[in-house]
């Protein structure tokens, strides 16, 4: 079956840079191999969907028009991949700004929750780069598309996987309508809260959905009958001591 925008497909893949150095993949061993692993990352396979920009511009495109099981390599250039690199990115600050006093060029650094990286040091300045690492990279993707999903049931999980990491959330759909029960946790979640109305937005989209309910589903926690407690010991009765005799009056 020819894949076409709006499919959700579930893909296999691995991005190395020019060298040939890895920079991502959802093969969780090589990952470890290549010591780019995330411990909080999903593995086994991404479910993205056509054309709706879950994944960079160049992989996107080329995955129109090939069929299920389709495996092959992309070259993509930086337009297409991560962008080109924002000289208005590039800032210098005072080194007084960084936690870290022991500032050299190559050193990860985070100033007012943005991520950045030092590129110079002049005495008491720094100068660092807040592009991503990846802006100005020519990048080969080398993809296998696994499956095509036509079960809503799983088009939502897979879905719900990429906005929140979580897989296998219940879901629930009948006539146009789905419920999503979602764990206590995601309230508090500020990447979820973001998310959640974009999700909804594209199951309306692509997935042809008329309602979707967001139910936070609290479980009751198995109740833990205590261990009855061991009556202390008796201690064991002693003899009294004799008293000693008084001595005579005189």
């Amino acid at each position: 079956m020819v894949i076409q925008k709006g499919d959700f497909v579930k893909l296999n893949y691995t991005g190395k840079f020019e060298d040939g150095r890895i920079f991502d993949t959802t093969d969780e061993e090589l990952a470890k191999k290549e010591d780019v692993f995330n411990p909080n990352g999903l593995y086994g396979g991404d479910v993205v969907i056509v054309g709706a920009g879950h994944t960079i511009e160049g992989l996107d495109e080329d995955l129109e028009g090939k069929e299920v099981g389709y495996s092959g390599t992309v070259v993509i250039p930086p337009e297409k991949a991560f962008g080109l690199g924002n000289p208005k990115l590039i800032e210098t600050i005072s080194i007084t700004k960084l936690k870290d006093r022991n500032v050299h060029p190559g050193l990860a650094v985070e100033i007012d929750g943005r991520r950045g990286v030092v590129s110079r040091v002049i005495g008491r300045r720094v100068t660092v780069d807040f592009n991503s690492p990846l802006a100005d990279k020519t990048v080969t993707y080398e993809y296998t598309i696994e499956k095509l999903l036509e079960n809503d049931v799983e088009k939502i999980q897979g879905l719900l996987a990429l906005y929140t990491g979580l897989r296998n959330l219940e879901v629930e759909t009948a006539g146009g309508v789905a419920k999503i029960y979602t764990p206590t946790g995601l309230t508090f979640n500020q990447r979820w809260l973001m998310a959640k109305n974009r999700v909804a937005s594209e199951l309306f989209k692509y997935a042809g959905l008329k309602e979707v309910q967001f139910i936070e589903k609290v479980t009751a926690e198995p109740e833990v009958k205590a261990e009855p407690e061991a009556e202390p010991e008796a201690e064991p009765e002693t003899e009294p001591e004799p008293e000693e005799p008084s001595e005579p009056e005189v």
